[in-house]
Formats: C-alpha cells, sequence, structure tokens
C-alpha cells in the first residue's frame, strides 16, 4: 500500500505504485487533463513516474507558476527536432527555458527571421502528433557512445561525473536533458519564434559562434496574443528610442556605456534629485561627496579586491595602483572613521550621490539599463544593534513614499549568505534575523532568495512594478558587520566602552540612469508635469502675436514655468501635433481671442482643451500641481 500526501495534507491510498497521471485520473479526469507535472517529495518530475513509496507530491497543472518553465523547455525540443529535420548538419549544443520563452544555441549555417515560417510549420508537425515525452535513463559511457558524432553534448557529457544521466526522446528526436517534461507535444497549444543572435559556445569568444534561436510557447492562443500585445506596447515605450526622439541622452562610441545626457535630460535628471534630496533631508540624512579614484590598499581593506577585482578599473598614479571605485561604500568608512563617535550620535543617515564605474562585457550593454558609468543614490547608516529594526523600517518607509510618487508598486525579496562572502557566520546569521525581524514588522509579505546576498552582507532587494506590469530591481538595503570590522570603526556606548556599529549600505533609485530609463518606459515619455523638460509650449497662430507670446513666456518662466515659444510658420494644427510629439504637457494656443481678452486657450494631453483660462488660474493650478507632484494629466 501507498500512500500519498497532499499538500493541503490529506492522504490518499493505492494499492500499487502509481503514477502521478494515476493520482490525478483518482482525482478527477478533468483535473488530469490540465496535469502536466508532479512535484514528488520536493523533487520536479515528470507525471508519468511511478511512485514506489510513502511520498508527498503536488500534481502541477497548467495554471501553476512551475508550468510555465516546464511548457517552454518542451518547446525548445521540439524547435531543435524541427531544426534537424530541415537543416541536416545542424549541431545542437544546449536550449533552456528563460524568463520570458526558451532559445536554443545551435551550430549551423545562418539563419533569419525570413526563416522562422517554416521551422514553425515544422514544430506544428510535431505538436499535432501529440508525441509523448519519453525519459530514458543511461550510463555515461552509452551517452558518450550516442553523442559520438555530436561535439557539443560529447564534451557536456565527458564532463558529467558518472552515475544518472537521462535523455528525452519524442518522435525521432531524442535529447540530453535532466527535465522534467510536458506529457505530450499536444500541450503546446501556441508557439512563436521571435528573434535569432549570435552566441559564442560557453559565451568564450574563443570558441564557436553559435546561433541562438529564442521562441515563446502557450498553453493557449490567446495568452500568446496577449503576450505578444505587451511587447508591442513594450517596444513603443522603448526608452532608446524615446529618448533620441525627446532629445534626453545619446551614447558614443568614443565612451561604450556611458552615457551623455542633454540639456532636457538633465532637467528631469535634477528633477529626480531635487525630489531625492528633498525626501532624504525630512527623513534626517546628512549628503557627502568622496572622491572618484581612490588606493589599492583601501580596496583591499574593503575586500572588493579580493572579490570584486574583474569588475573594476584600474590606473597608476606616481607608480602606486588606484582603482575607480565601483561602489561608493569604502569612501563611506573613511568619513565616518574620521572622529570619535558616542551612541548619542547614533544612528549616523550620510547619503550620497557617487558616480562609479563597473566593467560590463560589451554584449550586455542595454541602453540605460545597462551601463559602465552611474551613479548610485547611495546611503550609509551607521547604528547601534538595537537600532537595526528601526532603521531598516525607516528606510523601506522612505522607499515607499519615493516610489508612490512615480506611481510605482513594489514587493520585496530577501536575500541570504552567498557562497563568496566575508563575515563569520554568527554576523551573517545576525544581520540575516535582522533583515527577517523588520521585514515581518513590516507586514508586507516577501520572498526569500537563499545564496543571493551581497559578498559582505544579507539585503532586501527592493523590486518596483512599472505601468506594464514589469518588475525591475532597484531598491536594495544591505546589512554589513564585516566592513566596519575592516575598517575598525567604533562607537562608544552609554558603558564608555567601545563598540562596533552595524552598517546597513541602501539605494532607492538604485543607478539613477536606469532609473531615468524605467521612468522614459513607465510613463512612455509622457512625464508629469513636476519632470517634463518643457512644462508648457506657447503657440502664436501668426508672426504677429509673436512679441506677445514672448511676454507670456516670460511671465510664466518668472513664476517657475518651463516654457518655449513656437515660432515657426507652421499651421496650428501642426504645432499642436509636434508638442504632442513631444510630449509638452502644457500648450496654450495664442489667437486674436486671446489677446483681447487676456485669457489662455489650453490643451492638455489627455485631449482636455479649456478656453478662456486667466493668466492667475492657470499660474495656481499649474504651480499646485508641481508643488504636489501630482502624477496625472488633467491639471484643469
Amino acid at each position: 500500500m501507498i500512500d500519498i500526501t497532499f499538500p493541503d495534507g490529506n492522504i490518499k491510498s493505492f494499492e500499487d505504485s502509481p503514477t502521478g497521471l494515476d493520482v490525478a485520473k483518482s482525482i478527477s479526469e478533468g483535473f488530469a487533463r490540465n496535469c502536466i507535472a508532479m512535484e514528488l517529495n520536493s523533487d520536479l518530475v515528470d507525471l508519468n513516474t511511478k511512485i514506489a513509496k510513502d511520498s508527498e507530491i503536488k500534481l502541477i497543472t497548467t495554471k501553476d507558476p512551475e508550468a510555465m518553465k516546464i511548457l517552454r523547455h518542451s518547446a525548445a525540443h521540439v524547435m531543435a527536432q524541427a531544426i534537424l529535420h530541415l537543416y541536416k548538419d545542424a549541431k545542437l549544443t544546449i536550449g533552456p527555458a528563460v524568463e520570458d520563452g526558451f532559445y536554443y544555441d545551435i551550430d549551423m549555417e545562418p539563419v533569419s527571421e525570413d526563416d522562422f515560417e517554416k521551422i514553425e510549420a515544422e514544430m506544428k508537425k510535431a505538436i499535432k502528433a501529440k508525441l509523448p515525452f519519453k525519459r530514458e535513463v543511461v550510463s555515461k559511457s552509452q551517452a558518450l557512445e550516442f553523442y559520438k558524432n555530436e561535439p557539443y553534448k560529447l564534451e557536456m557529457i565527458s564532463e558529467l561525473e558518472e552515475g544518472t544521466i537521462s535523455f528525452y526522446k519524442h518522435g525521432d528526436f531524442t535529447d540530453l536533458c535532466r527535465g522534467p517534461h510536458l506529457p505530450h507535444t499536444g500541450f503546446i497549444k501556441a508557439v512563436k519564434l521571435m528573434k535569432v543572435s549570435g552566441a559564442y559556445w560557453r559565451g568564450d569568444q574563443t570558441k564557436a559562434q553559435l546561433q541562438r534561436i529564442y521562441g515563446t510557447a502557450f498553453f493557449t492562443k490567446k495568452e500568446l496574443d496577449e503576450h505578444l500585445h505587451f511587447l508591442e506596447e513594450a517596444k513603443k515605450r522603448n526608452h532608446r528610442k524615446i529618448g533620441l526622439a525627446l532629445d534626453l541622452f545619446s551614447f558614443h562610441d568614443e565612451a561604450p556605456g556611458m552615457p551623455f545626457f542633454h540639456n532636457k535630460g538633465m532637467i528631469i535628471w535634477n528633477a529626480l534629485l531635487d525630489y531625492w534630496k528633498e525626501e532624504h533631508r525630512t527623513a534626517g540624512y546628512v549628503e557627502t561627496k568622496t572622491p572618484m579614484m581612490l588606493n589599492r590598499s583601501l580596496w583591499e581593506k574593503s575586500g572588493h579586491w579580493e572579490n570584486y577585482r574583474e569588475h573594476m578599473y584600474t590606473s597608476l598614479v606616481d607608480e602606486d595602483e588606484y582603482a575607480i571605485k565601483p561602489m561608493n561604500c569604502p569612501g563611506g568608512m573613511l568619513l565616518f572613521g574620521m572622529k570619535p563617535h558616542s551612541y548619542k550620535d547614533l544612528p549616523v543617515r550620510a547619503a550620497e550621490i557617487g558616480l562609479v564605474h563597473r566593467h560590463e562585457l560589451s554584449g550586455v550593454l542595454s541602453g540605460l539599463f545597462r551601463v559602465r558609468a552611474f551613479h548610485q543614490d547611495d546611503a550609509h547608516i551607521f547604528m547601534t544593534p538595537d537600532q537595526i529594526e528601526d532603521e531598516i523600517l525607516g528606510v523601506l518607509n522612505l522607499v515607499k513614499r519615493i516610489y508612490s510618487t512615480f506611481g510605482l508598486g513594489f514587493h520585496l525579496e530577501l536575500s541570504t549568505r552567498p557562497e563568496k562572502s566575508i563575515g563569520t557566520r554568527e554576523e551573517w546569521e545576525t544581520t540575516t534575523q535582522g533583515l527577517r525581524s523588520a521585514l515581518n514588522t513590516y507586514g508586507l509579505d516577501y520572498k526569500i532568495n537563499e545564496g543571493d546576498g551581497a559578498f559582505y552582507g544579507p539585503k532586501i532587494d527592493v523590486h518596483i512594478k512599472d505601468a506594464l506590469g514589469r518588475t525591475w530591481q532597484c531598491g536594495t538595503i544591505q546589512l554589513d558587520m564585516s566592513l566596519p570590522e575592516r575598517f575598525n570603526l567604533s562607537y562608544i556606548d552609554k558603558n564608555n566602552e567601545k563598540r562596533r556599529p552595524i552598517m546597513i549600505h541602501r539605494v532607492i533609485y538604485g543607478s539613477i540612469e536606469r532609473f531615468f530609463g524605467i521612468l522614459i518606459e513607465h510613463f512612455a515619455g509622457n512625464f508629469p508635469l513636476w519632470m517634463a523638460p518643457v512644462q508648457t509650449v506657447i503657440l502664436p497662430i501668426n508672426d504677429d502675436l509673436v512679441t506677445y507670446s514672448n511676454n507670456i513666456k516670460i511671465k510664466l518662466e518668472t513664476a517657475g514655468l518651463r516654457t518655449e515659444v513656437d515660432r515657426r510658420t507652421e499651421s496650428l494644427n501642426k504645432k499642436v501635433r509636434d508638442a504632442q510629439l513631444n510630449k509638452i504637457p502644457l500648450i496654450l494656443t495664442i489667437g486674436n481671442k486671446e489677446k483681447e481678452s487676456g485669457n489662455l486657450s489650453v490643451r492638455t494631453l489627455d485631449g482636455n482643451v479649456r478656453f478662456g483660462v486667466t493668466h492667475e488660474e492657470f499660474l495656481a493650478k499649474s504651480l499646485s500641481h508641481i508643488r504636489e507632484r501630482k502624477l496625472d494629466l488633467e491639471i484643469f
């Protein structure tokens, strides 16, 4: 008798060793039709796996989060099969599922998106046939023999230890794979190939260049259609495209991965920093600034030279080795250590907008999202052990205030000690428990990422959600006992004894460049009035009204509104259209009627038009909107 325990604690008994499918059918045939795999004693396995002893299982349906990865991994196998049918000399490497789909790296003749239609047609033959995925366990020698003509598979197998090696087969296709997979190919109801790019075998530029073919798959066509619509929306919001159109920033070959911000981009930049400084002053922070280049000895003391050296830019100065800072923290340690501190001085909250440089491979650079030079809105909080929870809660509350100003939701993740780290086990236990306790008090659900902390301490990562529902990791809160130890920092406690402070590293914007790019896509370039580079444009309907329009401009600018006059000899419709394309929130049309009445005709980006608005009303409402940093465009 085999006893099966379900996640809700219920137990069901079977006389023989059932498969996951047998268990699913014992619940109902309808339920079984939607099952694709199972979690057997915490291991994800195929649905047709036999259960040989009393076990805990969770049946995975098409609605469960784990299902998409299984679906897309199976689709990668189906794509590889189709390619081998069409390109007989192709050699396979690996084909994993990724966040939004799957890819397969293949050594083959170059293909383009023009070839996708025939590959998809071949895939659909296998999908229509509902070919079962069958797992076969072989020895290492059997695997080597099977793949004797496949150099990439041979290389992977040769690196495996003796033991269980599994193949998966569907139809005439077999692949080296751990699984699990769908019960059969027919579960792949909607599939689409997305793009092709080059990729080096194992990311090594000295090795063969492969064709990386990306695709995506869903359990229904509706889900695929929704995903493609989402991608179209994301394409329209591409920050590089909008940044060029709105004259915000650019990149140049003379400084790869290092953005140049134009005047209009700097207006937004300064609006972000002004708001940041205002919130931090209110929250009790002081602002500091540390040098961009520091001596190697400092980086050795901090642990960066040992743990982060490959990402750092270095230079010789007077025969001494220096490094351009990849992080602001060591400089902050020097500042705190400049003078003695009492427990009465703590916490010290020291903030710095620091320019840092990190070497990123050219292939991963991506607009403002992945750069080599960027500014961090850093802060280091030095505190006593009994202040940990209050200070972390203070940061979390500050995070909430700042993100809500931009209409951004967020969720939290706790990351624990990584394999490569500094500090003692006791220190890590103290700091990890400190973060966990603060999160529990804060009351928002959080996820735990085992082994994903910084090398010097555990951290809370803050993932924001934008207007399209995409998540971005921006803010982070890291608790650190190691750097205060390495820099011999101290304070005098109430018993007049020397103690070591505990420190928080934290950012909220994160990389300001990256946050800027996220906001461009979040707002689709339609920045709220307080951030807009040009807040008001005045459109005189003829040349005779230019002087009057310039007088209005002076009045608005004196009051604090960023204003332009469109003096071009274009039609009014074209001027309005261009102002809308340039995402200018307030458009003032000036004709003879407006000049005679002394009032304004106001058009906003949400399509509303108001006539007969007095200058006083216009300024009062606009400036109030800016002061309150409102998000909506309904100003009038």
